[in-house]
């Protein structure tokens, strides 16, 4: 298996891999890193000669601008192309030009795969010969842990109880406004404290906020951890408040760990993990931050109704196990595969 980063300034991997995953650069393969429109159509020409080299049974390819590249790219190369959406697209807009060229590349995948139901839908709609199929984020647990290592105890006292937020650092993920509801909230539960966990480039925001609202001592920015199920099983309660999202992670692996939740009902993931009442609380965007405190202060005041949660949560090592969203990738690859073999020879 071979796995290529196509990011143009190369990045770097934060995840161990298994030793029979080959991982390669495209940016080392076009041989720089700078983003004008010749090296662009340069990535293009690397891609497909590098994808005729090696001439794979089938590729699958992740986030719009990479799946239309790579439709364009192996135009004609006769081999099967699985492209995958990991966010709700009418959510964001990735430009004209790119939705413009992705409505008519799409149908020339082998497969879409889209995170929800709802997600299909919007394919249906907006790519009715697309073939859609929807398979869900897999749940991992236990977790595996890796650096940055940050210890809970050294953020927050034993002491206190933590309300746990994860993600970058961005617009999307609506920490203003939880930090904003988790203000009004502080007075009345002195010993609660607000952690999020992740980095970007509102930091600066953000820290200008809570020290604006003096809650320098109560909400914590730590930064991103590599020990995520120390986090989980420290905290009391976990809060995600995205405008929008695909299917996510940390909140599925918040429940794994036993965490009661609180989310926004944002499009898409919250509603398909979460099952309202039983194992957290869905909260309607429309109802902005009152709706947020109203739903964290019940479960803050409630250990109880907490608890019962929490016991609920862990479901989704069950609904979302990675053996089971594998057995429908795998049903969808080797179904690609066994066309393209009966096909004739590239």
């Amino acid at each position: 298996m071979t796995l290529m980063p196509t990011f143009s300034g190369r990045g770097e991997c934060l995840y161990t891999l298994e030793e029979d995953v080959c991982l390669t650069y495209l940016a080392d393969k076009v041989g720089t890193t700078r983003q004008t429109p010749l090296n662009r159509i340069k990535r293009l020409a690397s891609l497909r000669r590098f994808v005729r080299e090696s001439s794979p049974d089938v590729i699958v390819s992740f986030l719009p601008h990479v799946n239309v590249a790579t439709l364009l790219a192996t135009a004609g190369l006769n081999i099967p192309i699985v492209v995958s959406e990991r966010t709700y697209p009418p959510a964001k807009s990735v430009g004209k030009v790119l939705e413009f060229v992705r409505k008519f590349a799409y149908p020339h995948a082998s497969a879409v795969v889209m995170q929800t139901e709802q997600g299909r839908e919007w394919l249906a709609h907006e790519c009715p010969s697309a073939n859609g199929k929807v398979i869900a984020n897999p749940v991992v647990f236990p977790l595996p842990v890796s650096e940055p290592f940050i210890r809970p105890e050294e953020v927050v006292g034993r002491e206190r109880q933590v309300l746990l937020g994860v993600g970058r650092l961005e617009e999307e993920k609506g920490f203003t406004k939880l930090i904003e509801a988790f203000a009004k909230l502080a007075d009345s539960f002195p010993n609660w404290d607000l952690v999020i966990l992740g980095e970007g480039k509102n930091r600066e925001c953000l820290e200008t906020q809570r020290s604006s609202l003096g809650l320098e001592h109560r909400v914590h920015l730590p930064g991103r951890a590599g020990n995520m199920a120390d986090w989980y099983q420290y905290a009391s309660l976990y809060v995600m408040n995205s405008r929008f999202e695909g299917f996510p992670n940390s909140l599925a692996e918040a429940m794994a760990y036993g965490l009661p939740v609180v989310s926004s009902d944002c499009d898409t993931g919250p509603r398909d993990i979460i099952r309202q009442g039983h194992d957290g609380l869905l909260v309607d965007p429309e109802a902005g931050v009152r709706g947020l405190v109203e739903a964290l202060s019940s479960l803050m005041l409630n250990p109880d109704l907490r608890d019962k949660m929490a016991n609920a949560a862990v479901d989704v090592r069950e609904r979302f196990a990675i053996s089971h969203i594998t057995r429908q990738w795998d049903a969808i690859l080797h179904t690609k595969l066994d066309k393209a073999m009966k096909a004739e020879p590239r």
